[in-house]
């Protein structure tokens, strides 16, 4: 898809925007209520910690489509703008939390402005820089974000998260016809570092992770509570089920709406971030459990969406 023709789209992108909003800030909210009513949380540190629920795992979510065979069917293609949308809005809504939390300081006015120079180079520039993309070259700018951000904030002492920047970037990489996520070929070299990255991420996110304190509360409340959170953080992720109408039948909105679900390694960086601002206790226990719960479960998901799109479609998608 050529940036001409991405350009026009901009009206659909448009409401394929408000509709990943409602993904994003529903779970947040039911969470958020939750922890307020269930753990007595004062509502900042339970927001902060309800921003757990919100992302999408784009990269679980997009390999294992992919390697269903549904990498050409609309529920993919769907679900591609909605995740990457999903995970825009929560790196926005986090400047109001942290607003909240650390007040007005001349260091947000900063973050604020570089968000808004950062969105603005993203469609400006949007697919014209022409760079390699392999795997090995992707990890290669990662590296080169997380140092950058961190040389800022010891320098300028302002925290710029690097999911923004990554973001911008990707935005505005040269990608051609060929080079597309349901067709382009990787070595196993590559699939290996892939992998490996993914799976050493979630190891050092749970070796952060506080040590489980139940607080005198049993296991099998503690697992009803992580059950009763991610049922709320999932049906948050609904409403999609209920627009694009016009574009796809029930059951495929059904399966946008559950491919939705899944959580990683965007999730597990919110309650980072939660734990850096002092907040702990069973609550950050039980946000825990419940990711790392959705993340296993992503296999079931992914089964019951293969289930819901009708085969006709996987079918002319794969022609």
């Amino acid at each position: 898809m050529s940036l001409r023709l991405i350009k026009k789209n901009l009206k659909s992108y448009g409401v394929d925007y408000l509709v990943a909003a409602t993904a994003a800030a529903f779970p947040w909210i039911f969470c958020a209520i939750y922890f307020i009513f269930f753990f007595g949380q004062g509502w900042q540190d339970a927001l902060l910690t309800g921003r757990f629920a919100a992302p999408t795992s784009a990269g679980i979510l997009f390999t294992m489509l992919a390697a269903a065979g549904l990498a050409r069917t609309w529920v993919y293609k769907k679900a591609r703008i909605l995740a990457i949308f999903d995970d825009l809005d929560t790196v926005l809504f986090m400047i109001p939390l942290k607003m909240m939390i650390v007040g007005l300081k001349p260091e947000l006015g900063w973050i604020v402005a570089i968000i808004f120079i950062l969105l603005i180079a993203a469609y400006k520039w949007m697919h014209v820089l022409k760079i390699p993309t392999g795997n090995f070259w992707l990890l290669s700018y990662g590296v080169v974000i997380a140092v950058l951000c961190e040389c800022f904030y010891r320098a300028a002492d302002v925290h710029l998260e690097v999911l923004l920047p990554a973001f911008a970037l990707g935005c505005m990489i040269y990608f051609s016809h060929e080079h597309t996520a349901e067709n382009h070929k990787t070595s196993a070299a590559e699939n290996r570092l892939d992998q490996g990255i993914k799976y050493l991420f979630m190891l050092l996110v749970g070796l952060s992770l506080p040590k489980i304190h139940l607080e005198g509360m049993s296991w099998q409340v503690v697992a009803l509570h992580v059950l009763a959170l991610t049922v709320l953080s999932n049906l948050g992720k609904c409403y999609a089920s209920f627009c694009y109408k016009k574009e796809a039948s029930f059951k495929e909105r059904i399966a946008l709406s559950i491919g939705m679900f899944p959580r990683g390694e965007v999730g597990a960086g919110v309650l980072l971030v939660s734990i850096g601002y002092g907040i702990s206790g069973l609550p950050i226990t039980v946000a825990a459990i419940s990711l790392a719960l959705n993340l296993l479960l992503t296999g079931i998901f992914i089964a019951v969406m293969m289930k819901l799109i009708p085969k006709e479609s996987v079918k002319a998608g794969n022609k």
